[in-house]
């Protein structure tokens, strides 16, 4: 990380650093009160802090090159500024004495993957100031306001999935989360297994119209069934009452919520983890609609590899990122092979390292 001194001529008080995450099992479940399983990947985002000493909170992101000045009481700034600003607000809006800072950012944690750079920068922010400012915050405080300072002040209406493992989760451990009660456990990977991450060379297009589109969907099922949310609806059978599309959507959350459970129970083989993640992929591309060609191709050379357990997209789809689970120690070999194949389809994908 370049010297906070070289931008702000002085030196930083505390650094923090929190993940990006990429989840294993749980895709759209969150939103209908469900259960995930996220667990952290390798790339960090970090966060210098030092007091400044002007009312100007003076932000700087290495990676953009890009320089931010805000004063409390100000439009909050655009941006990845907008995030920053977002942390500090919520803080002061619930009584915390948060002061100006200057802060400056860096991060290896691609943006647009689907692997939640947003929620690391956030946590990473959240996690500086409580060091800084001596504030009595635990994690669960962080995540929840992070999740707020999202929501609040970049007008992105997210869950909570994605600040609890930026704030939990490690790169060992899956993080397993009841999104409704916040309860949660950290739970090791199968035996003899690692994961390896491959991005399909498309950007996540994720337009707004479709994103929510499916929690209308998905809130329009729920209500036409009886319940407070999908989650509270645990055979799919049910589903067929409704008309299509709801019955597809509906059948996903309620299956993918039960293969969650599934994953999470003690002692699971990394076989029968793989066949939860294929039937996941197949259930996202089939009942949810959010896959697209150049992810199904590279998840099926994924799967069909006789060293990998089982294969998914991970995110919201419509771009991004692809996870596999394989033996352990082979990862590499089995992302260089399946590369060749995949680029030979005329896709720019490429392994996230």
């Amino acid at each position: 990380m370049n010297k906070f001194a070289d931008y702000f001529n002085i030196q930083p008080v505390v650094e923090a650093s929190a993940p990006g995450r990429i989840n294993l099992l749980g895709e759209y479940t969150e939103y209908n009160d469900g259960f995930v399983l996220p667990i952290a990947i390798p790339q960090r985002t970090w966060v210098q802090l030092a007091p400044s000493n002007d009312p100007w909170n003076t932000f700087f992101s290495i990676n953009l090159n890009q320089l931010v000045h805000y004063r409390a009481g100000d439009p909050v700034p655009t941006g990845f500024g907008a995030y920053l600003a977002g942390c500090i607000n919520v803080l002061r809006e619930k009584g915390y004495s948060v002061h100006a800072v200057n802060a400056l950012i860096h991060s290896n944690v691609p943006i647009g993957a689907g692997l939640s750079s947003s929620a690391a920068l956030e946590v990473a922010m959240l996690k500086a100031l409580r060091a800084l400012f001596e504030l009595a915050l635990n994690d669960i405080d962080i995540a929840l306001n992070a999740q707020q300072a999202e929501i609040h002040f970049t007008g992105i209406h997210c869950g909570i999935m994605d600040q609890m493992a930026a704030t939990l989760a490690t790169e060992r451990n899956m993080l397993f989360l009841d999104t409704r009660t916040l309860n949660y456990k950290l739970l090791p990977l199968p035996k003899q297994s690692e994961l390896i991450v491959i991005h399909s060379g498309v950007p996540r297009r994720l337009s707004d119209s479709a994103y929510n589109q499916r929690r209308i969907e998905c809130k329009t099922a729920a209500q036409k069934l009886g319940v407070t949310a999908l989650r509270d609806i645990v055979d799919s059978a049910a589903v067929e009452t409704l008309p299509p599309p709801l019955n597809r959507r509906a059948r996903h959350v309620i299956t993918e919520n039960a293969r969650v459970l599934m994953a999470a129970a003690a002692g699971i083989k990394a076989d029968e983890f793989g066949k939860l993640m294929n039937a996941s992929h197949q259930s996202l591309s089939d009942d949810f609609d959010v896959s697209i060609p150049a992810l199904n191709y590279l998840v099926a050379l994924l799967q069909s590899h006789p060293a990998v357990y089982g294969a998914r997209l991970s995110g919201a789809g419509f771009g991004g990122a692809c996870i596999a689970l394989t033996r352990n120690g082979l990862g590499l070999d089995i992302a260089n092979e399946v590369l060749v194949d995949f680029q030979a389809e005329g896709y720019r994908g490429y392994l996230l390292t």
